[in-house]
């Protein structure tokens, strides 16, 4: 064979294929950028298509592909967030549990007081109630507390019959870290509380998830 055959014969494979792996480096690495910026500007958990929605893709594989790449790269860094997967595809950036006793003072200030706080206990334990049963227990300035609660979304009131029904949202859920199915949030309440009487519990304990 002669030099002018095997210099035709050399492959080329190889260099063009280079150009599309880079791309699809730079592809992924900012796929990787904009789902860590979307769960860290929400702070709360974010749904897979809410997450699609960010990278511009209907592809769920691809989303979970990156949600969970970036959970291990996390898990490769020496810092106190993590990016942990939750219940029904979701994914939540937070503080590491062992760090938030440390810092939680350092916040600029807490979502609600300890009046609203203790009659958002109240209702999420034993729910769904009516508001009436509430105002009964809580007294008449529970009439505002329960004003605040809706307006944060942190509860929903619905006729029923004269009355109204009020029971927490699945952004109550989300924000403090607790399951969907109430069952199952009941028994995390309690054991939060530590207490059966939730009217002597202290609500400072229920503490936001993504702090």
């Amino acid at each position: 064979m002669s030099l002018e055959e095997r210099v035709e014969e050399k492959p080329v494979e190889k260099a063009e294929e280079e150009p599309d792996e880079k791309v699809e480096g730079k592809l992924e690495k900012r796929d990787l950028a904009l789902v860590e910026a979307a769960l860290y500007v929400a702070g709360r958990p974010l749904e897979l298509r809410e997450l699609a929605s960010v990278l511009k893709t209907r592809s769920k594989k691809r989303v979970q592909r990156t949600a969970e790449k970036l959970i291990e790269l996390y898990k490769t860094k020496d810092t106190a967030i993590e990016i942990l997967p939750l219940e029904e595809e979701r994914y939540v950036l937070q503080l590491k549990a062992e760090y938030t006793p440390e810092v939680r003072r350092l916040a600029l200030r807490p979502l609600l007081s300890v009046g609203p706080l203790k009659t958002l206990s109240y209702i999420a334990y034993r729910q769904p109630l009516p508001q009436k049963q509430v105002i009964d227990v809580r007294g008449q300035h529970a009439y505002g507390h329960v004003k605040q609660l809706e307006d944060l979304n942190l509860i929903s009131r619905e006729r029923a019959g004269r009355s109204r029904l009020i029971r927490t949202t699945e952004f109550f859920a989300d924000y403090f870290g607790l399951s969907h199915d109430l069952k199952t949030m009941k028994q995390q309440l309690k054991n939060i509380f530590e207490k059966e009487d939730l009217d002597q519990a202290e609500p400072e304990k229920l503490q936001p998830k993504t702090m």
